[in-house]
């Protein structure tokens, strides 16, 4: 299942130099996950500590427990939107069939 994430970091009491250290352990899980084939695509929003993209998690409780505890910065995130999403090619092969 697909489902589309933004999520913001809130670096709470953390000094500068630390969010530094943990946003890079971030970013080494992310580019793995990114390898392994589970974020299908992942952005940071420029000018500001958020990042969107599209996780593929087997169930509803794989993305509870990789969002909650299973990220180096579970802690610091806000998760401000997590919407399922599907493919549009799938959607339009629907639309063409009139959902027969």
């Amino acid at each position: 299942m697909l489902f589309f994430f933004k999520a913001r970091i809130d670096p709470k009491d953390m000094s500068f130099d630390e969010m530094w250290v943990e946003w890079e352990k971030e970013v080494n899980a992310a580019l793995e996950a990114m390898e392994a084939g589970k974020i299908t695509a992942l952005y940071k929003v420029a000018g500001q500590r958020r990042v969107i993209g599209i996780f593929d998690a087997a169930s509803h409780d794989e993305l509870d427990r990789v969002f909650m505890a299973g990220l180096p910065l579970a802690h610091y995130l806000e998760f401000e939107e997590i919407c399922p999403v599907r493919e549009y090619k799938s959607f339009g092969k629907d639309v063409k069939d009139r959902w027969k």
